[in-house]
């Protein structure tokens, strides 16, 4: 397909016109000849790279009923992201060449956008037994990781380095130590106290990090951590980076935009996990992320039924969806009250995840993918669930208004998404 997007304001180049010819980017100029060939008028609007998500739960297979892999695709072309990463907490979990099979081939036959599944560390992502690295990551396995669980063990995370360094394969963690958890379902602090509700502690997140970032520099293997939530989990990155150990890191849009004083009731759709936590750790993130210490943002978006989020704290599962809402929601909370700069933005969840895992997407230059995402900034609307593509309909950001919106997705060259209209 060749396709010509005329009027394009793309960063640091201004109004442009990109020239798509299969599925690379041939030419970026300005008059370009549009003779025989589809073209779209920007009119103006923020052309980007595709947006790039590492962290994403598409539960399929197992869990159809909170999302399939078609669904969580649609919604991530949607929200203006290209590239996926989807990750193993699945019934069965990948952690076998079938399993992991079984799990490519329903992305090749329903997926909209490109889907990169994890495998488990561990069967079952039990903590108990290693998956064989070497052979699921020659199959396809995007990087390593237990997430939804911390690795309990310091021997079997660190058995589980040295295969992945031997294998160039990546450790990806949720981070949790389950003996300071406690039973909780949010943060430990004055609004557990005002809720009546169990808390949380910080150091259960910071402590199983602090072990991690030394097992990656005894065995060399570059270690990511998932959804960095706390001011000590923080600290302790930043000073792994400072000593050289390959250790790299995410944030997720609600701990950059929410605290714990939001939580408004017992009311389920802020219960996400790591929970929402305090002002300073919100302002610790958001330096991580200026002084380079957090080296990305993902969604973690983690769709479930409306049933089940509808018992309170206690009773329904962690997490809420974010693919939709995602940059619209930071552009609007973070661009435009001068928190951060557009460019900063953009690469921090185009770019930079790429570049952490060795990926060639997040990129306008000619001769790459022609991952593609048109967005009007000066849009506005109002975040709707039941508007959603995804079946999650869990958000704590009912009715927010909000600008940034994705208007086009392309993948590859070719439209895989627009507004009212999904082309397959």
């Amino acid at each position: 397909m060749t396709l010509l997007i005329k009027n394009a304001n793309v960063l640091e180049q201004g109004l442009v016109d990109v020239l798509i010819e299969e599925d690379k980017i041939k030419a970026i100029g300005t008059e370009l000849d549009s003779t025989n060939m589809e073209v779209v008028d920007a009119k103006g609007q923020f052309l980007f790279p595709g947006f790039v998500d590492i962290h994403v739960h598409l539960r399929e297979p197992g869990g159809e009923s909170k999302e399939t892999i078609e669904s969580g695709s649609i919604a991530a072309a949607k929200g203006g992201f290209t590239t996926v990463c989807s990750m193993p907490n699945t019934n069965p979990v990948p952690d076998s060449m079938e399993q992991l099979q079984n799990v490519l081939d329903r992305i090749n036959k329903t997926s909209h956008v490109r889907v990169l599944p994890y495998a488990s560390i561990t069967k079952e992502q039990e903590g108990q037994e290693l998956v064989d690295i070497n052979i699921l990551k020659a199959q396809g396995a995007f990087a390593f990781t237990d997430d939804g669980v911390g690795v309990q063990s310091a021997h079997m995370m660190y058995e589980a380095m040295k295969k992945a360094k031997q294998a160039n394969a990546s450790i990806v963690a949720h981070c949790e130590e389950n003996t300071l958890v406690y039973g909780g379902v949010m943060q430990s602090g004055e609004k557990s106290l005002e809720l009546d509700l169990p808390g949380i502690p910080s150091i259960s997140e910071s402590t199983q990090i602090a072990r991690d970032v030394l097992l990656s520099e005894a065995t060399g293997c570059h270690y990511h951590v998932c959804h960095v939530s706390t001011k000590e989990s923080v600290r302790v990155i930043r000073d792994a980076k400072r000593a050289g150990i390959p250790v790299t890191a995410e944030v997720s849009p609600h701990h950059i935009i929410l605290t714990e004083d939001d939580i408004p009731s017992n009311d389920a759709n802020y219960k996400m996990n790591p929970p929402l936590r305090s002002k300073a750790d919100r302002q610790a993130l958001i330096d991580g992320l200026k002084d380079g210490t957090i080296d990305c943002i993902a969604t973690d978006h983690a769709p479930h039924t409306e049933q089940e989020k509808s018992n309170g704290f206690l009773n329904s599962p962690f997490g809420i969806v974010g693919l939709e809402t995602a940059f619209p929601l930071l552009y609007t909370h973070t661009v435009k009250k001068n928190m951060f700069s557009l460019k900063q933005l953009v690469d921090w969840i185009t770019i930079k995840p790429s570049r952490i895992f060795g990926l060639p997407y997040g990129q306008l230059n000619i001769g790459s993918t022609a991952d593609l995402v048109l967005v009007n900034l000066e849009e506005s609307q109002t975040i709707e669930p039941d508007q959603f593509a995804s079946k999650g309909r869990n958000t704590p950001f009912v009715n927010w208004e909000v600008q940034g919106i994705p208007v086009m997705t392309i993948l590859e060259g070719e439209i895989v998404w627009r507004k009212d209209e999904l082309y397959v």
